[in-house]
């Protein structure tokens, strides 16, 4: 998928998204069939699956961290399968926060790795098969959505309230991943997050068709005697404007940020900028937990702006303090109920 999601997709439909409307078409035709009829893996655990309308963030990481810390809670054993985007191993694996790198196996699944046991993989179903042999009793994909490939007890589908699905228009012309009927067919659950209304729209449809609405924040955690601190904010993430208000709302006066493609690799050039600009201004620097992670186990200069940089770690709250146990326990009825169904077929 696009890292760098072009600005257009993210604006009122213009002449970009019309001229590009027939490859639009296709993509849709193609993601569209491939929901519609694939045939899905069952595996022996329930699964979670977080994923989103679109291309790009919109709070995915997050809300299956806080869905494991729930289910931690409840006495599971959570595991999270991811693909490792923005990762070179191509090869099912462990991932191990002490081995690897984010250049391994993506910066998420290293996020991922500090809360439960997180497996990466091209392949779904093997990667599945794999947390299960770890003993994980329940998976909590983070994205794979439309890919198909599992069979899903909950697809919960997270929305950011400030962009909800841009332009409208299916990739390329815009960031929808396949076409919305079929998305929400094949949704559980949505969960909103943030207070915009971009959303509203999609909100009134998942309501209309009884599917559950949870509502959600990112909430960052204080750093201390942050107020009124002058900063150069940087974000490697896909909505860094985002960042940007996180950051303001916390206090903080940024004088220069910069802005990265999504899971991007930070060069010897642009990190000897970012500590020469903070130095010269006298600025704190400051970043993402994602972004973080992208920095660590490398040494030199990358080193030196990470033990510089203040990083804001963010947590996904529910508005509910009761929804992710939800969430959790329709998993699980729905997953017995596939397994009694899968014995009847086989015993028949």
């Amino acid at each position: 998928m696009v890292s760098e999601a072009p600005p257009f997709w993210w604006q009122k439909a213009g002449w970009q998204a019309w001229l590009l409307s027939p490859f639009s078409l296709l993509y849709g035709k193609i993601a569209g069939r491939r929901m519609r009829t694939a045939k899905r893996a069952s595996v022996a655990v329930p699964v979670i699956c977080i994923g989103n309308f679109t291309v790009g963030g919109a709070g995915k990481t997050p809300t299956a961290m806080a869905i494991a810390r729930a289910a931690a809670a409840k006495g599971l054993k959570p595991g999270f399968l991811s693909r490792g985007y923005g990762g070179t191993l191509d090869v099912t694996t462990l991932v191990d926060p002490g081995q690897h790198r984010s250049a391994d196996v993506g910066d998420e699944p290293l996020l991922l790795a500090r809360e439960a046991v997180t497996v990466i993989s091209r392949k779904r179903v093997e990667g599945a098969h794999r947390l299960v042999k770890e003993g994980v009793d329940l998976i909590i994909m983070d994205d794979g959505f439309q890919s198909a490939r599992l069979t899903l007890d909950y697809a919960l589908v997270v929305i950011d309230t400030m962009r909800g699905i841009g332009n409208g228009h299916l990739v390329p012309g815009g960031p929808v991943r396949a076409p919305l009927a079929e998305q929400m067919r094949h949704m559980t659950g949505l969960l909103k997050v943030g207070n915009g209304h971009a959303a509203d729209a999609l909100v009134r449809k998942a309501a209309k068709a009884a599917k559950p609405v949870f509502v959600a924040a990112i909430t960052p955690q204080e750093p201390q005697d942050f107020r009124g601190k002058r900063v150069l904010a940087y974000a490697g993430i896909a909505d860094p404007a985002k960042f940007y208000r996180t950051v303001e709302a916390l206090g903080g006066d940024i004088v220069l940020q910069r802005s990265f493609p999504d899971h991007h690799h930070f060069s010897d050039d642009e990190i000897a900028d970012l500590l020469q600009d903070a130095d010269k201004e006298n600025l704190q620097l400051v970043t993402t937990a994602k972004d973080a992670v992208r920095l660590n186990g490398h040494h030199g200069r990358a080193e030196e702006l990470l033990w510089n940089s203040l990083v804001i770690e963010i947590d996904m709250v529910f508005d509910d303090p009761n929804a992710a146990a939800t969430i959790i326990d329709t998993a699980v009825r729905n997953c017995r109920a596939r397994l009694l169904r899968d014995n009847a077929r086989t015993s028949v």
